[in-house]
């Protein structure tokens, strides 16, 4: 862990939404002895309070905070006095504009603030017709989303905190893999000539920002692409989870024949293509990624499944 003192202090970690990514970070953080603080529109169950895929438990439990800014609840300076590093992974609100900085900038700005990651998406760079695109690649975003997500990261640009934006493809790892839709028969085998989707497990994403924390700001770049080595089509991946589960794979249908019937969502990802480059990760700041593709990451993600489906069915036993 490379996230130490601060000004004499220990460095005091605030993540901004406790959903797949956030928790799982700040897991990772507790385990290595770092005090956390979580936000949640709700203060979570006990059995809701560690990452679904994680361990059994922690060096240090987290503290959660509220923040539902619909329903007026926010952390106050109290909560958040002596914080030094934040994670925000909240989306863009529904006007498009980033809640963080809506309702928590003030209090951010008088924080000893050293780091903010800000959780982005590759929708940003649009369509490519399955290029590479790279943190130089002019943004033109497609997906009304997309161009959310944009506003957001230049809003936090102008805002004088010293922020790191990091822009994600499709996240993936145990519990969001296609094992169970492939097992209960409801995967779709989905054939579009020349289309890719590039992916990242959580943990390179927990892996790659305590790296960055750990550089010196000089450097941090202001955005960095954190993606796996291998962009393929989603019928190569679907086929590798089957294989792994000695399953039959769906049959396959040619995107043109069901398209009309996606949801305006899915069909967002379809009609975008592109490869995101990871260069400036691996090679410019020197990261290693655990999971250099899908296969590597399909295996432990099912292993973890599995090492979590067997604690659960001895709790119940005993």
């Amino acid at each position: 862990m490379t996230v130490g003192d601060v000004n004499g202090r220990p460095a005091s970690v605030l993540v901004l939404g406790g959903g797949y990514s956030g928790l799982r970070f700040a897991q990772a953080l507790t385990e290595h002895a770092l005090p956390v603080a979580v936000t949640s529109r709700r203060q979570p169950a006990q059995s809701e309070a560690l990452t679904p895929w994680g361990s059994a438990g922690s060096a240090l439990p987290l503290r959660w905070l509220s923040f539902d800014p619909d329903n007026g609840a926010l952390p106050d300076a109290e909560a958040l006095d002596g914080i030094t590093h934040v994670l925000v992974t909240i989306p863009p609100d529904g006007q498009g504009k980033d809640p963080v900085l809506e309702h928590l900038a003030p209090l951010l700005a008088q924080l000893p603030l050293q780091w903010i990651g800000y959780l982005s998406t590759t929708g940003v760079y649009g369509d490519h017709g399955g290029r590479w695109v790279d943190e130089t690649t002019p943004p033109a975003p497609g997906a009304s989303r997309s161009r959310a997500r944009l506003a957001c990261e230049q809003a936090w640009d102008c805002s004088g905190l010293p922020v790191q934006i990091f822009r994600l493809p499709a996240i993936y790892g145990p519990g969001r893999c296609p094992f169970q839709n492939l097992l209960q028969g409801t995967s779709r085998l989905v054939h579009k000539p020349g289309q890719v989707f590039s992916r990242v497990h959580v943990d390179d994403i927990v892996g790659a920002l305590i790296h960055c924390i750990g550089l010196p700001p000089q450097r941090r770049p202001r955005i960095v692409n954190l993606s796996d080595d291998r962009p393929c089509p989603s019928t190569e991946s679907l086929g590798y989870a089957a294989h792994l589960l000695d399953c039959k794979l769906p049959t396959v249908e040619r995107f043109e024949d069901i398209c009309g019937g996606m949801s305006p969502i899915a069909l967002s990802f379809w009609v975008e293509n592109r490869r995101a480059s990871n260069h400036r990760l691996c090679h410019d700041l020197g990261y290693t990624l655990r999971y250099p593709s899908y296969r590597e990451g399909f295996r432990e993600a099912l292993a973890e499944e599995r090492r979590t489906a067997a604690r659960g069915n001895g709790d119940q036993a005993a």
